[in-house]
């Protein structure tokens, strides 16, 4: 069989879950995995061969697909920020509006011309946050903090393989007793579960079967709980000038900004993403 058959054999069948465009997207990382071979080389050499086990692998890979299970947990890895980081069912799958977050972060560092600083993660998940901002701005003392263990292993991994130091702490966050183990912080990031039980309906099978549901869902009643822990926190662990980073609900960016504003924050930022929906915010002592 040719890559190029075996390209076309595998979006036949990603067709039945995904439009074309993802579809092509998905058999493109599948490809290239399995086979090392990247678009352009596919193209270019489309009656390149694949052995007896390439198409073994792409076989098993297609299989999992079709149960729902996305491209990246299948493969085990992710593309974030030029970085390929280990991924599992432990921790969630590195989403673009994380990738813009990191950015907002890079660039109000470099902006400031101070390189010296600390930041913490909280709920670090991959440990992507802080890796990308050390990997960037090499100065940078970085922390992150998870309750789950086993993401804890993925992303002590991710941070070995990118030879970056990171600072990684086993700690239930919502446990404010557990705090006297932190110490203080120029900048504080989060991408906290955010999303309210009561939006399950809408989202994709993908999702809800494979991703952790600790990283992602908070009660209905209390949709704000990581947000308030967070600026509690903050107010006594961030040093002077200090700035907090977080991920939001698009449908919670004015909640955010007020809460922030009535715990003494003196300025709070609402930003969107690319997609021009309200998903960051930024706040300052």
């Amino acid at each position: 069989m040719t890559i190029q058959a075996a390209y076309q054999q595998l979006l036949v069948q990603l067709y039945e879950l995904y439009d074309q465009r993802e579809a092509a997207n998905i058999a493109d990382l599948v490809i290239e995995a399995v086979t090392g071979q990247k678009k352009i080389d596919r193209i270019v050499y489309k009656d390149l061969l694949v052995n007896e086990v390439q198409q073994q692998e792409l076989h098993k890979i297609g299989t999992e697909l079709l149960e729902h299970r996305p491209v990246q947990y299948v493969l085990g890895q992710v593309w974030f920020r030029d970085m390929q980081l280990r991924v599992n069912e432990s921790v969630l799958i590195p989403r673009p509006e994380t990738e813009e977050l990191v950015d907002w972060i890079i660039k109000d560092i470099q902006a400031s011309g101070k390189t010296e600083l600390s930041l913490l993660d909280i709920g670090t998940g991959s440990g992507c946050i802080p890796i990308a901002v050390r990997k960037k701005i090499p100065g940078v003392a970085v922390s992150g903090v998870d309750v789950s263990d086993d993401a804890l292993q993925v992303a002590i991994l991710n941070s070995i393989e990118q030879k970056v130091l990171v600072d990684f702490l086993h700690l239930d966050f919502l446990n404010e007793s557990e705090w006297n183990h932190l110490g203080k912080y120029n900048i504080i990031a989060s991408n906290p579960p955010y999303i309210k039980k009561s939006e399950e309906a809408y989202m994709s099978a993908n999702v809800l079967k494979h991703e952790p549901h600790l990283a992602l869902f908070v009660p209905d009643e209390d949709p704000l709980l990581f947000y308030k822990a967070i600026v509690k926190f903050a107010t006594a662990h961030l040093k002077e000038e200090g700035a907090v980073y977080v991920e939001i609900n698009e449908t919670l960016g004015e909640e955010v900004k007020v809460l922030f504003l009535d715990k003494g924050f003196s300025k709070v930022e609402v930003r969107k993403d690319m997609q021009g929906k309200d998903r960051m915010v930024k706040g300052l002592l």
